[in-house]
């Protein structure tokens, strides 16, 4: 870990991939939370985006979540039943609570999520890793295990659950991508915003374009059961694992919320064909980085 802003950096080959900022020095309006920023391909290209005058609160690729009980943990304006968006003192933290596991391609460390008062909403251990794939092609992987307090369940909602038409369903692991021009999007059988959002594909990929000539393609896996793709690529470009997509997720009292997502983060414009190929070489071992850890009951908040 180094860096005022606590940084650790993913390596692959030696080589750093991406920077995980731990606690970030951030207006409470933002969702302070840990977060990926930047992220590169294996040939330099950035395509991860942090801060960006449209959505200042959009933090690289990161958990974070609209309404967690009421708290917003997304940051920015809250939507509200009949209102719509507003500015409300609902904003929460996710803070880092101590390192569990560090190499130079893989950490792991707790969490707290917080409500504006400090109080503690979810408690979640989360590992990263980076592995190379191929000549041009590295993945992330994110693993969490959110857990809820013995006393009470905790509801996760989203812009849609609280009433906002048109697909608005995010909340959960989200992506802001970056690209000059606006990104193609696609899955195994259909192709753009309109068609993929609130789909339940196994994976989706997303390919850019920056200034100089650099592209590339984000193919993303690992929807749970009721999870969905929410998808932007006209207002700009971003991918989210939307635990909340139509209607809220519930993590039960005393009960935990697993998620493992991947991210292949690849040079150049891949066709169907070759994502598939990515995505079809992996072969799940028995678990994945936390298996170790799991074997903790998730009844222990504290871990």
């Amino acid at each position: 870990m180094s860096g005022a802003q606590k940084l650790v950096r993913l390596l692959v080959g030696g080589a750093e991939v991406a920077r995980y900022v731990i606690d970030p020095a951030l207006d409470a309006r933002h969702g302070p939370r840990p977060y990926l920023h930047p992220v590169r391909t294996l040939g330099g290209t950035v395509v991860t985006d942090a801060l960006p005058a449209d959505h200042v609160w959009h933090l690289g690729a990161s958990l974070a979540v609209q309404d967690v009980d009421g708290t917003n943990l997304w940051g920015g304006r809250t939507y509200v039943r009949d209102v719509g968006y507003t500015w409300r003192d609902d904003h929460g933290v996710i803070a880092h609570t101590g390192e569990v596991e560090r190499s130079p391609a893989r950490y792991g460390h707790d969490l707290e999520w917080r409500d504006r008062a400090g109080g503690v909403l979810l408690t979640e251990r989360r590992w990263l890793s980076a592995s190379v794939v191929g000549l041009d092609a590295w993945r992330l992987d994110v693993e969490s295990v959110l857990v809820a307090p013995d006393d009470r369940e905790v509801r996760l909602g989203s812009p849609a659950t609280n009433g906002r038409p048109g697909g608005a369903g995010y909340g959960g692991f989200f992506w802001r991508a970056v690209a000059d021009g606006e990104p193609e999007v696609f899955t195994a059988d259909a192709a753009g915003e309109e068609t993929v959002n609130g789909s339940a594909a196994p994976w989706l990929a997303l390919t850019g374009v920056r200034s100089g000539g650099g592209a590339y393609t984000l193919v993303f896996a690992g929807l749970g059961p009721d999870d969905r793709w929410f998808v932007r690529t006209g207002m700009y470009p971003g991918v989210c694992v939307a635990f909340a997509f139509d209607r809220p997720a519930v993590v039960p009292a005393g009960g935990s919320r697993h998620g493992r997502y991947r991210v292949w983060v690849a040079d150049g414009i891949l066709d169907r064909g070759r994502v598939a190929a990515l995505v079809a070489a992996v072969r799940d071992s028995a678990g994945g980085p936390g298996q170790r850890e799991r074997s903790v009951s998730s009844r222990t908040a504290s871990w």
